[in-house]
């Protein structure tokens, strides 16, 4: 909740950041072309002191050092990620896109909970609005932008003792018309966040495009698709932690299917020598899958279930809608259509998305025994704790 002069400050500091991290990108970029060895954090720092010493970029002794230095730092892990294939050469920021910067010593944060405020360097007391108690030791506060709206990150470190995991073991089908099928027989609907506000955000963006470039009516319409933009993912995050939350407090043992959503929502348009087909009909899936937040869901669920000591396995989705849980028998005839599951051999019926929760649970138990006997090919060097489902096991 800042007054005008501290949002004032607060946009400086974030464009700050923002300008010490593509003055770095650049700065690695050129030595690259050159053939120079990139330069590491240290000897940024050292450069980011000639910034400030610079009759160029003198404004920035205005901000504070501290978070220019982590995002600098913050540079540095982008290039390690990418030398690590862990993500993508690093990019420019653009301005309004993610704007934030952090406090990384604790030294210089005071937290007052009790009366709900903060006091940051060269920001002084802010008043917030407390989500929840802040437990713990604070060790750095990162101050961020989204929608018009500022908010505050406070990091904490604390021991907590992990109990023993509650529940049993569920698989999980993922899908469109049911957003989750437990292989118990229950399922969970599907929320459809940006369909729901589909007609209201396209309203706004229309509204958007008529407006002069830049002008102060076009930026108070680009505030209004913001505001949609972020209540539909705001409405999507609070559906999957809520179900993420009760499924990890249910279960000690959850399986998933390992699904590829980029591929899965790759665009059918085609190219011009080979256009695509059914286009249209494609495109609507895949908004529909990418509305529904699946990865999102799995990355939820892997650090909920670690919390309280369970285990997340995924295992690959071939088949298993199409195998029958009763004889085994697969076969792509034994999916009649998107709901109905009747196998040819048995005759037996059920839910298609049942059918492979049931299939997916059945997986996840042939994995774990195959790592308990040991006939499982050790995992790739990075390989997350979640994806050791994946692992192969010896013929």
């Amino acid at each position: 909740m800042p007054n005008g002069e501290q949002v004032r400050k607060m946009r400086q500091f974030a464009g700050m950041a923002r300008f010490v991290f593509n003055r770095g990108l650049a700065l690695q970029k050129e030595r690259y072309e050159v053939g120079e060895k990139k330069l590491g954090y240290a000897a940024l720092c050292k450069e980011l002191t000639g910034w400030r010493n610079s009759d160029d970029t003198l404004w920035l002794k205005d901000g504070p050092i501290h978070p220019l230095q982590q995002s600098l730092k913050d540079l540095e892990r982008a290039y390690a990620n990418f030398f690590a294939k862990r993500a993508d050469f690093p990019r420019f920021k653009k301005k309004g896109l993610r704007d934030s910067f952090r406090y990384p010593d604790p030294k210089q944060i005071k937290l007052d909970q009790g009366n709900r405020r903060l006091y940051l360097p060269k920001l002084g007391w802010l008043r917030f609005r407390k989500s929840r108690e802040v437990l713990g030791a604070v060790k750095n506060v990162t101050v961020s932008q989204s929608a018009g709206r500022w908010f505050v990150s406070i990091q904490t470190e604390r021991e907590v003792a992990v109990t023993a995991p509650t529940g049993g073991a569920v698989g999980i089908d993922m899908g469109v018309a049911r957003f989750a099928t437990l292989s118990d027989g229950s399922y969970l609907a599907p929320l459809n966040s940006f369909r729901k506000h589909q007609a209201a955000l396209r309203k706004a963006q229309q509204a958007m495009s008529r407006k002069v470039k830049f002008s102060n009516n076009w930026k108070k319409a680009k505030v209004r698709v913001q505001k949609v933009q972020s209540r539909i993912a705001n409405v999507r995050r609070d559906t999957l932690h809520k179900a993420s939350a009760t499924i990890s407090q249910n279960h000690a043992l959850v399986v998933l299917e390992d699904l590829q959503v980029g591929n899965m929502s790759r665009s059918a348009r085609g190219t011009v020598e080979q256009p695509g087909r059914h286009i249209r009909q494609k495109s609507g899936l895949n908004r529909s899958i990418l509305d529904q937040g699946w990865f999102e869901f799995r990355r939820q669920l892997d650090y909920k279930l670690a919390w309280r000591g369970a285990h997340l396995v995924v295992v690959p989705p071939h088949n298993t809608s199409r195998t029958c849980p009763e004889c085994g028998h697969v076969a792509a005839e034994n999916r009649r259509s998107q709901e109905r599951f009747a196998c040819v051999e048995c005759g037996y019926q059920a839910n298609a998305d049942h059918v492979g929760a049931i299939n997916v649970l059945r997986a996840g138990h042939a994995r774990l025994a195959c790592e308990v006997s040991g006939a499982v090919r050790p995992p790739a060097a990075g390989t997350h704790r979640s994806d050791l489902g994946v692992a192969q096991c010896r013929a």
